[in-house]
């Protein structure tokens, strides 16, 4: 294997809503999501695939933030890798890739959310270093 992190630009980026839609547990209507999807990359997110050799296994979004309580952040957002990488280190090294990419950027934290019952991600966050400092709370209006 052969695992890269690419940086998808505005034309690109695109590619990687099969898996925004494998991962859409509220059912959001596609055309919805592309819209969504398109003003988030007028914001400070970049979206990323995932490769091994020119094929395409995954994809991830990195939100560019301040924060008063931790300064210069990153928030992962939207992890997906095919079922068949799981459980062979890409996850390890991925989180290894976003903190040195953000060390170059002067990012100081890396934050994210996950679902309560997504148990797995929890032990895998654990395991790279992250803990569990609150709920992420919403309310849909």
């Amino acid at each position: 294997m052969q695992i890269t992190f690419k940086l998808l630009n505005t034309e690109e980026a695109e590619i990687i809503l099969p898996y925004l839609d494998l991962m859409n547990s509220q059912k959001v209507p596609m055309d919805v999501l592309k819209e969504r999807f398109s003003e988030m990359l007028a914001q400070n997110y970049e979206a990323f695939a995932i490769y091994d050799g020119d094929q395409m296994i995954g994809c991830f979004g990195l939100w560019h933030m301040t924060r008063h309580y931790c300064g210069k952040s990153l928030e992962p957002d939207h992890v997906y890798i095919e079922e068949s990488y799981r459980s062979k280190g890409i996850g390890a090294q991925l989180f290894q890739w976003i903190e040195t990419y953000g060390k170059e950027k002067g990012v100081t934290t890396i934050e994210l959310n996950t679902y309560i019952e997504n148990f797995p991600s929890h032990k895998f966050y654990y395991n790279q270093g992250f803990i569990a400092r609150g709920y992420h709370f919403l309310k849909k209006i």
